[in-house]
């Protein structure tokens, strides 16, 4: 079978490299031959990776009060315990993709679950906040490349035409876990303790790591090691890490920790953007760049990419916020606050795994992604109705609403990320710097929220001042999410009760409204975007290479 490349995506002269890329890549056809058991055992492997990331980020969500709580941390402190681990998501994702096209796949899976372990032992045995956060961001670099790993992985063993059905088949332990991990996360919080999060991780991951030891078997790249180092773009990484973490920094703190006009805010800001900008032009000249001009060379890409970095930055406020709206403005315990907010769960999953099928049905995705943002932006915004006593059908009708949109997206968006590249051994690296843009997205999504909840709160907290004894401590904002639990133990006749917690009600609808114009924002986006065609059957370079009756070969 010739080579297909995206009907659209000539554009006029093609690129000399473009071509030799191609032209290399012709014996890498796909005949598409029946999987061997081989092939399914390491994709259930693959499946356990996006499992237990997802399952460890939602379980956090819901216990994040109780954790405050327990080791009098500050509300930054508490939300830094999730930022920290995205925001090592975020720098781990680019620099696993880049290692791994020049070290190869399984070396950095490997890592990557090094890294996961040692972070929820860390996290699991914490005895300050400090130590805490430390373990998150551990969690957070080794499931960030467990994550990007297991999707990149995916496009290495699959042709374009045939991936939509087995990223449909990712939503499964996508359900898993996202429909599992607050549950868990609130009974151990609950009942138990909040270290079991981290504890419960291990023996799962164990088994994925030995099911990938055995039964995935990729092509390895035919380079001596040194010669592979030498091809890293180091410079690159450190731009890139660097840039993002002083980036979102000061994103967290302004307005609460210090105020916007103060140098610390300001300084590390504008180094972080001076950072990211001297890597946007530093890496024209790499041999092999963390961000090739070639994957951003078209609309298709860059509308894409802009697309996921507004999917991030609704889809994690979203899960952070929701089941903490249902804890402080209901005063649920964080096990009904789990149950509170399966709607959105199930729904996000549900619709992870009906997107893809509906593409691969149609073999269209432009009107999946765009039907997808509309439900999203529409739900996300209408969650400014919730109120303190709001009746069960609307707080779990419009949960579904937002979830519908926001799984639909989150599956589709890699096709056409993958679709706009002309080299099948490019898809990997194009999804890769996809799935890290979205997560970047959410990091500056979180910070932001982060101090939009903090400057609505204290506003409004202000008009209440001085308050009675037992919601004293409410007077200084950095205490307002380690206050959570306590608001169940207050008494419901006191007359301040409930302008308090109008004011948490007002903080999070403002993050919410946030969310919904975000989301309009990646429908908009989305209209950018080319329908390419679907029908490629080319394979990359470090293909699966394994058969039924070879296990733990290779």
């Amino acid at each position: 079978m010739a080579s297909t490349l995206p009907a659209t995506s000539a554009k006029g002269d093609e690129d000399p490299e473009i071509l030799a890329r191609v032209a290399e890549n012709e014996g890498n056809v796909s005949t598409t031959p029946k999987k061997s058991l081989s092939f399914y055992l390491s994709f259930l492997s693959l499946s356990i990776c996006m499992l237990i990331v997802s399952l460890d980020v939602t379980a956090l969500t819901v216990a994040l009060p109780v954790v405050a709580e327990e080791f009098h941390g500050t509300t930054i402190e508490a939300f830094w315990a999730s930022i920290a681990a995205l925001l090592a998501v975020v720098i781990a994702q680019p620099i696993y993709t880049s290692l791994s096209d020049v070290l190869g796949r399984k070396v950095l899976l490997y890592a990557g679950y090094m890294f996961f372990a040692l972070g929820a032992i860390v996290f699991s045995t914490a005895k300050n906040m400090g130590t805490l956060i430390a373990g998150r961001a551990l969690l957070g670099w080794g499931g960030g490349g467990l994550q990007v790993l297991s999707i990149i992985i995916l496009a290495d063993m699959t042709t374009l035409k045939e991936r939509p059905f087995y990223l449909a088949l990712y939503g499964i332990p996508l359900a898993g876990g996202s429909i599992c991990g607050p549950i868990v996360g609130a009974a151990f919080a609950e009942f138990a303790t909040w270290r079991w999060i981290g504890w419960l991780c291990l023996p799962i991951a164990g088994f994925g790591f030995l099911l990938g030891f055995w039964c995935l078997k990729l092509r390895p790249i035919d380079q001596s090691f040194t010669q592979q180092l030498r091809h890293l773009d180091w410079i690159g990484m450190i731009l890139f890490a660097g840039g993002c973490t002083l980036f979102a920094l000061p994103l967290s703190w302004a307005g609460a920790l210090y105020p916007w006009s103060s140098w610390r805010t300001i300084v590390p800001f504008i180094v972080g953007f001076l950072m990211l900008t001297l890597l946007a032009f530093y890496e024209r000249n790499p041999r092999t760049p963390v961000f090739p001009y070639r994957i951003f060379s078209n609309r298709t890409a860059a509308s894409t990419l802009i697309v996921a970095f507004l999917h991030g930055s609704v889809l994690f406020p979203g899960i952070l916020y929701t089941p903490l709206f249902f804890q402080a403005v209901h005063r649920e315990t964080p096990f009904r606050s789990a149950i509170s907010m399966l709607p959105i769960c199930c729904s996000i999953v549900g619709f992870s795994i009906i997107g893809p099928m509906l593409v691969q049905r149609t073999r269209k995705y432009r009107w999946v992604l765009l039907l997808g943002w509309t439900l999203a932006a529409t739900g996300v915004s209408l969650c400014s109705l919730w109120q303190v006593s709001s009746p069960p059908a609307l707080s779990y009708g419009l949960q579904v609403l937002a979830g519908s949109g926001i799984g639909m997206v989150i599956t589709s968006l890699p096709l056409p990320m993958q679709a706009s590249v002309q080299d099948a051994n490019d898809a990997g690296l194009a999804v890769g710097i996809m799935t890290a843009i979205r997560l970047f997205g959410g990091v500056v999504g979180l910070a932001v929220s982060s101090t939009l909840f903090n400057q609505i709160f204290a506003s409004n907290i202000a008009r209440h001042v001085p308050l009675p004894d037992s919601l004293k401590a409410l007077e200084d904002v950095r205490e307002a999410i380690g206050f959570i639990p306590l608001l169940r133990s207050i008494d419901p006749s006191l007359v301040v009760l409930l302008p308090i917690l109008e004011t948490y009600r007002k903080s999070m609808v403002a993050v919410f409204l946030l969310m919904g114009g975000l989301g309009a924002l990646g429908a908009f986006g989305t209209l950018f975007m080319e329908e390419l065609t679907l029908e490629n059957e080319e394979m990359g370079r470090q293909r699966f290479d394994g058969s039924s009756h070879d296990l733990g070969a290779g």
